[in-house]
């Protein structure tokens, strides 16, 4: 799932997280390798929070992200639980209740 972010993924990144000044993970010095972890990990301060940053993406960009997530280019285990669910009712809202539950099965089949 480690991958070098393109510049599409770093346009979403900046997107999402518009204060992210480094692009480099605070506790590794690494680079990101992601989106949605870092977002969920070090970005977002609640459910809340990363609700609202995702509802500001696009059908398509949300559909990219989630397209990497089933292409297990994008980590959910990464991701907070709470933010996890989040996800899923973004998904639902935005592209559909069956990509939602199709990704939360995803998720659960891969176990938590």
């Amino acid at each position: 799932m480690a991958r070098k972010l393109s510049s599409k993924d770093m346009s979403l990144l900046r997107k999402l997280a518009p204060e992210l000044a480094e692009t480099a993970c605070a506790h590794s010095g690494h680079e990101f390798r992601s989106v949605l972890p870092p977002l969920s990990q070090h970005i977002s301060a609640s459910s809340e929070d990363f609700r609202e940053r995702l509802m500001k993406l696009s059908e398509d960009e949300l559909n990219y992200l989630v397209s990497l997530i089933f292409e297990g280019m994008e980590s959910l285990h990464c991701v907070k639980k709470e933010h996890v669910d989040t996800l899923v009712e973004v998904v639902g809202i935005k592209l559909s209740k069956v990509k939602a539950a199709e990704l939360l099965e995803l998720y659960k089949f891969a176990g938590d």
